[in-house]
Parts: structure tokens; C-alpha cells; sequence
């Protein structure tokens, strides 16, 4: 009896001993995921969708300091927009980011309203003159703290048929890409208290073409994007914490405005 007894501290203290190693988070873990809520999805000046949307980011380091990274960004919308269509969006990227300096290299995929005239509704079509898919080159670069102005700059280098960054011959073949670029300049004018803000403008043009994705169409060059963004962490319990963003955008060449609330659920 007594040896049962000592066998079976043994095990449960084993077992204790077990659950915790496995369930105490490893600061090298490697693979990591988030999710947000948001009332609408705003992306560079553009209006993707007015409907609440759930985005979630499912990425991998591939060394210890988390520089290099792979991963893979969805979201989706959870009703119907006014057009009947609905908003869904699949997304690869590689990237690198040392805190001041980031660049990612994005397979951009968005299946809402695929005009089947001018591009493919298949994910796995990568055809330079049908490929709904956009291979997006993002870039930024954040100043020193004495001048933390963050400067970022991204070209569409492929694909983008439905997006209209695909322009084709008389006669259907392939004639170039416009390289929709865009560039913004953001800075934060409330750093370090209860609510931060930073401010924004953006500007965008093409380098291969007169007309750009996100203007009205009407001007080679045009601000599109110009805005504040506060932001603060809401603390729901004594472990849980819940980080939180208003935005204001104007965009002047389409001459619309929207507000976005988001948080970050973890």
C-alpha cells in the first residue's frame, strides 16, 4: 500500500509537473495568430468594405528575434454590402521588419465582384493577363525617436486584372501593368499617454501609366488618403487587456469620408 501511495504522488506530481511545462507560453514560440474586429475595412484611401469585418493573421518566425516572418492574413465580412457581393479576402506574405525599417512582399487576393470578363475567379490562376491576384511590394521606414516620422511606400508589381492594373492590346494579349504605387506619410503627434494619435496623408500615381488604382481616375497624381488615428488599451480584467483604434479618413479624390472603430481581440 504504501508503495501505491508513493507511485501515485509520483505520477500526479509527474502529470503537474507535465501541464505546466505545456501550458506556460515559450517566449521563443515561433508561430503566432491574431484577430480583429472592425466596423468597416479602409485600406489606403480605399472604401474595401462598409460592413463589420473579422480579420485574423496566422504567421511564422523564421529565426529567434522574429525579424523574418511568413504568414498567411484573411478577413471577411459578415454581411452582404448593398451590392449583394460579399467581401472575402485570402493573403500570403514574406517579410522582414527590424522595428524602424519593414519590408513585405504580398499575394493579394480578394474574390468579392470578380468582373469574369476581365479576370479570373480562381485562386490558383497566376496568368499576367487574368490573375485577379495582386503581388503587392510594401515598404516603410520609421525615423529616429527624437523624429519618429514614419514614411512608407508600395508598388503593385503584378497581376491586379480585375483591380484594373492590367492594361491588354487590341487584340487580348498582354501589354503592361500600370504599378499602381502609393505613399504615406504618417506621424504621431500624441506618443506615450492614455490615448495616442498619429496623423496621416497619402498620396497615389502609377509608374507605368496616367491612371492609378485608388484616385478617381481623372488626375496622374492625387492625395487619396489623409486622416488621424487615436488608439488605447481598455483593460477588462485583471489579465485581459484589450487594445482599441478610432480612425477618421478623408479621401479627396473620391471625395468620400468614413470613421473605423477596431480591436485587437488578441
Amino acid at each position: 500500500m504504501k508503495v501505491l501511495k508513493i507511485a501515485c504522488l509520483i505520477i500526479l506530481g509527474t502529470g503537474k509537473l507535465w501541464s505546466q511545462e505545456n501550458t506556460e507560453p515559450k517566449e521563443s514560440n515561433r508561430l503566432d495568430f491574431t484577430a480583429n474586429i472592425q466596423n468597416n475595412h479602409l485600406w489606403r484611401g480605399l472604401i474595401i468594405t462598409d460592413k463589420p469585418v473579422v480579420m485574423g493573421n496566422l504567421s511564422y518566425a523564421f529565426d529567434a528575434e522574429k525579424k523574418w516572418k511568413a504568414g498567411i492574413w484573411g478577413a471577411s465580412s459578415l454581411t452582404d454590402d448593398k451590392d449583394g457581393t460579399h467581401y472575402k479576402e485570402i493573403n500570403y506574405y514574406v517579410q522582414y521588419s527590424d522595428g524602424r525599417l519593414y519590408i513585405g512582399l504580398w499575394d493579394l487576393f480578394n474574390s468579392r465582384n470578380i468582373n469574369t470578363a476581365v479576370a479570373s475567379e480562381d485562386i490558383f490562376h497566376y496568368s499576367r493577363t487574368r490573375t485577379a491576384h495582386i503581388i503587392d511590394l510594401r515598404t516603410n521606414y520609421t525615423f529616429g525617436p527624437s523624429f519618429p516620422l514614419n514614411i512608407e511606400a508600395d508598388i503593385m508589381l503584378y497581376g491586379g486584372a480585375n483591380a484594373g492594373e492590367v492594361v491588354l492590346e487590341s487584340d487580348g494579349s498582354y501589354k503592361k501593368n500600370k504599378y499602381s504605387t502609393y505613399v504615406q506619410a504618417s506621424y504621431p503627434v500624441i506618443a506615450g499617454q492614455k490615448v495616442n494619435l498619429d496623423a496621416f496623408i497619402g498620396a497615389g500615381f502609377a509608374l507605368n501609366d496616367r491612371n492609378f488604382l485608388y484616385g478617381n481616375g481623372k488626375n496622374s497624381f492625387d492625395i487619396v488618403n489623409v486622416g488621424v488615428k487615436a488608439s488605447k488599451t481598455v483593460k477588462i480584467t485583471e489579465h485581459y487587456s484589450l487594445p482599441v483604434a478610432m480612425m477618421a479618413m478623408w479621401n479627396p479624390s473620391n471625395k468620400y469620408a468614413r470613421i473605423q472603430l477596431a480591436a485587437t481581440v488578441f
